[in-house]
């Protein structure tokens, strides 16, 4: 049992006999087996190999080296997907990875055994049994580090693993050993890392920016200083950098902002190409511009092109920050939460130590696509890792008692001075419609990824009314429910004003108003409630008939996938459901809304005593009243009037009951905008000065070559500085000009164009196999299994849906394994998209199933990806949604664009040097011809058989060095 974590350790120290170490550096020399003191396992799809603690090396089945994994704890890496591998639940363990975070937080990894080696600079082991020989050694030196490190210099480690080591983990002995040298009991409160955090200082954002304008020659200046001395020339990058200038223009009318469509082809180096601008702008007006990514992947990315403008770690850290949503940080008050907890959870110990471990490293506080390692949640839990985020909206702002060393308050205020932040475009999103964690918006915009602004506005500008979200609601307000332990973090309405209301009497009456008025919607169980027909309340009432209406009118109610019908007419049962619960609704709504106007009236009449740290609070508290709270309900109330009458044209509802496995998970009413970009632009657009929308795919060149076919679409007149609406080039921006909000502006968007310096007739070849059957599912893993092996690995293996993607991976796994070829899959290893990446990345002759999340901006140059074989024509899911969309935007060309622009993003991942070379192919015989415009003009698509296409695969691939 572990001692309570309280400021100091209370329980024993651990006993270590450095005497009888696990692992004896003086049995043998460094990778021998006996150099081994207990027993190592690797298991890999096809092969499972076995070290005893005496050196034998064993090849076992699966359920064998199972059974010896249980009786005694090997050395391992990776220990969920070794279990997983082996058919068995987890079992204790050695585990290289959890050594790897302890010895080295927040420092990046490849869970593997060769990136294992790479990060500790080994040489990289080959077969499966030399990576199990050279496991022992791994876990010799990064004992060794902890070993050589100065005594004063990371005294904290000694004291978390102390804390470990009591919790019975099994390095914690090793590691006390190579941490004697530090001396002494256990450092006070060790754990405690919120006490260590520096504190973060608030100073005022600086004055509205001048505006100043720069010029062309100054950006071409500025990245040809960031480009290094060897640096390929590339002329189209120096192009497009200085064609950007035009969004950093002083505007010249009000909600006109200088908008700047770029399409820059892979090659061109779009990163450098507007840092340059952009970087020269933020300092000549000292103001932040803010550059939005859509995936966490190019988050990073610019993150580490941005060392060339600040090489200087402290400056960049002062000139740069990196902002994700609230959700993505680490909690400290959930931290300090968890390991007070862990006399009664002893088991989780490991956990929140390596967390807090981390914590006290990172640069940021991210848990999600920041230093933390991905790996480490599946090893340890989400909820142990990633649950410690806010992601209920729990935050209490300033009663927090770490509220001064938060991660999130410390980037929201560095944001306000820096000259770069690197966003995302869903934060950005909120934040323009909410104003939450902004002073004042930013004038200057980049969005990288532009081609998905539209799907990232979807998204942020929607409304559900779900039995998910409701619930939420609830927890925001009530609190946790206290027969409800597992969320006991969430914190409710009342704490977050206790400390703010004191003896103000009106305050604490709408306080307790809420509270009792918030019990309408759904609590803790209300999906077994509805399951059972024994819903509870006006809200949960509306849910069941709701669920009842969408199996009734489905097509395949027992199906194991979500169900989808119209919301209008509604039944009899939902009609009378729906008035009761929107009455509830607008009560809740009036004393949260006098809630937040008397926080505003406060700040107003008390302006002269309030002292800055309680105004920030108010004002957060206001802000979060107004995201969290009034705008669902506004939403919800409007959502339920039109459901009796007629939804506006511009919104599409409809009724959805989600499943997963054929489990229920949620059943709500959906309100979408059928065009999404319509509140983007009025929110953030309109309001700034200048934009620029960049990516490598936002152009239709189909639409090019078919004049007048397209007049339909929003956007279709294209304006450009010639006034021509009629030729060719306008015609293929219609699509990106409707995507991105641009006719939703009242001048025209400046366009620029730069091709792809790449080769792409010599570099690529294009195949679709007409021959197989794409429902066969033994036809589709058998081309699968030979073209991957006609590679020789290296190869990307696409899915338009993850039931097809298990099916091949169960049939081709063994063979791609036997030919010396890991596999890896997502949504089957038990590791996060980003580690798989990661692994495919690293082991060059490897191969990757995967869906959306590995299409679309994931960066694999060289010979790691030199094949990618997509499983059928991704068209769009013709759900109720995406039928209210064709209709606005242009029937079955609307169709095409979204194939043309999914084909043409998984074909980009291919070619991403100008050494690379590689192959696509397609296994749809159905695709049009029209399609093939998804593709370079100078690359012939030839449609084969499958035989041919394994022999010009293998041909093409074996003259790449």
């Amino acid at each position: 049992m572990i001692a309570p974590m309280s400021d100091s350790f209370q329980g024993d120290r651990p006993t270590i006999d450095r005497g009888a170490d696990l692992l004896c550096t003086g049995r043998g020399d460094v990778g021998e087996p006996g150099a081994v003191g207990l027993p190592v396992l690797l298991a890999s799809l096809t092969r499972c190999i076995w070290i005893s603690s005496d050196g034998e090396i064993l090849e076992l089945p699966p359920r064998q080296a199972a059974v010896r994994a249980r009786s005694a704890a090997p050395l391992l890496c990776h220990a969920r997907l070794t279990a997983q591998r082996l058919g068995t639940s987890p079992f204790p363990a050695f585990d290289l990875l959890e050594l790897f975070a302890f010895v080295h937080p927040a420092r990046p990894c490849v869970p593997t055994p060769r990136g294992l080696a790479r990060a500790l600079s080994m040489d990289m082991p080959g077969k499966i049994e030399d990576q199990a020989l050279v496991l022992p050694e791994l876990a010799r030196r990064l004992l060794d580090d902890l070993a050589r490190r100065p005594s004063g210099e990371d005294r904290n480690a000694a004291a978390i693993a102390w804390t470990m080591s009591a919790a019975g983990w099994p390095w914690g002995p090793e590691v006390l050993g190579a941490l004697q040298h530090i001396g002494g009991r256990p450092l006070k409160g060790g754990i405690n890392v919120w006490d260590r955090l520096p504190v973060w200082s608030d100073e005022p954002q600086g004055p509205v920016p001048p505006g100043i304008p720069i010029t062309e020659k100054a950006v071409r200046e500025r990245l040809a200083a960031l480009l290094a001395a060897d640096s390929e020339p590339r002329p189209q990058q120096a192009d497009y950098a200085a064609a950007l200038c035009q969004g950093f223009a002083p505007r010249e009318v009000e909600g006109a902002p200088n908008l700047v469509l770029a399409e820059a082809g892979t090659g061109v180096g779009k990163t450098l190409g507007y840092i340059a601008p952009a970087s020269l702008w933020a300092e000549a007006n000292e103001a932040a511009v803010w550059i939005s990514t859509y995936t966490r992947n190019l988050q990073s990315q610019i993150d580490q092109e941005l060392d060339r403008l600040y090489p200087d770690a402290k400056r960049k850290a002062k000139r740069v920050v990196v902002r994700k949503g609230r959700e993505n940080y680490l909690c400290l008050l959930n931290l300090e939460e968890a390991v007070r907890s862990l006399s009664a959870r002893p088991g989780e110990a490991v956990a929140a130590a390596l967390v807090a471990r981390w914590a006290e490293k990172t640069r940021e506080g991210t848990l999600i696509g920041g230093d933390f390692p991905g790996w480490l949640a599946s090893l340890l839990g989400p909820a142990r890792t990633l649950g410690l985020a806010d992601r209920r909206g729990e935050c209490i702002y300033s009663a927090c008692p770490h509220y001064g060393r938060c991660f999130i308050e410390r980037s929201i205020r560095q944001a306000r001075k820096a000259q770069i932040v690197v966003a995302n475009h869903a934060l950005v999103m909120v934040q323009a419609l909410t104003g939450e964690d902004l002073a004042r918006l930013p004038t200057r915009f980049v969005f990288d990824e532009g081609h998905h602004v539209f799907e990232a506005a979807d998204s942020a500008f929607a409304a559900h009314l779900s039995g998910q979200e409701t619930h939420i609601l609830r927890r925001w307000i009530l609190g946790a429910d206290r027969a409800n332990r597992s969320a006991r973090r969430v914190r409710g309405l009342q704490r977050r004003f206790d400390e703010l209301v004191g003896d103000d009497q009106a305050a604490r009456d709408l306080v307790t108003e809420t509270l009792r008025r918030a019990t309408v919607l759904p609590a803790d169980g209300w999906l077994v409630r509805l399951q059972e027909k024994a819903a509870h309340g006006p809200c949960e009432t509306f849910l069941g008939a709701l669920r009842d209406q969408i199996l009734a009118r489905s097509d395949h109610p027992q199906s194991p996938y979500g169900l989808e019908v119209y919301s209008q007419p509604a039944s009899p049962a939902l009609a009378d459901a729906a008035p009761r619960l929107a009455q509830a609704l607008a009560d809740l709504y009036q004393p949260l809304r006098g809630l937040k106007m008397h926080l505003l009236k406060r700040l107003d009449q008390e302006a002269a005593d309030l002292d800055s740290e309680t105004r920030r609070r108010i004002e957060a508290l206001a802000m979060s009243l107004e995201r969290r709270a009034l705008l669902p309900l506004a939403a919800w109330q409007d959502m339920l009037a039109d459901l009796l009458e007629e939804t506006p044209p511009e919104f599409c509802d409809w009724l959805a009951l989600e499943r997963s496995d054929g489990r229920d998970r949620d059943v709500g009413l959906y309100r979408h905008w059928i065009d999404p970009t319509k509140p983007f632009a009025e929110a953030l657009m309109a309001r700034t000065h200048g934009l620029v929308i960049t990516s490598a795919t936002l152009t239709d060149r189909a639409q090019a070559a078919t004049p007048g076919q397209d007049a339909a679409e929003p956007g279709a007149t294209a304006r450009d500085s010639d006034g021509d609406s009629a030729d060719a080039e306008a015609r293929a921006w219609s699509a990106a000009e409707a995507r991105c909000g641009a006719h939703h502006l009242p001048q025209p968007a400046y366009r620029v164009q730069v091709p792809s310096p790449f080769d792409y007739a010599a570099q690529t070849r294009i195949f679709i196999v007409n021959d197989i059957g794409k429902s066969d599912l033994s036809q589709l893993a058998g081309a699968y299994r030979e073209l991957f092996l006609a590679a020789g690995g290296g190869a990307l293996g696409l899915f338009t849906a993850i039931s097809r993607l298990r099916a091949v991976h169960r049939q081709i796994g063994q063979a791609i394994e036997q030919a010396g070829h890991p596999l890896f899959a997502q949504h089957v290893d038990d590791m996060d998209t980003g580690s798989l990446v990661a692994a495919f990345r690293d082991e060059e002759d490897s191969c990757l199933l995967g869906t959306d999340a590995v299409r679309d901006g994931v960066d694999v140059p060289g010979r790691s990806l030199r094949l990618i074989v997509f499983d059928r024509v991704p068209w769009p899911r013709p759900d109720i949604r995406h039928r209210a969309r064709r209709g606005l935007f242009g029937g079955r060309h609307y169709d095409d664009q979204l194939a043309r622009l999914r084909l043409k993003q998984a074909y980009g991942r291919l070619i991403r040097r100008s050494s690379d070379r590689g192959v696509f192919v397609l296994l749809d015989r159905m695709m049009p011809s029209r399609l093939a415009d998804a593709f370079p003009s100078d690359c012939p698509v030839t449609r084969q058989g499958l035989k041919n296409t394994i022999t010009e695969v293998a041909a093409f691939l074996k003259t790449q060095v």
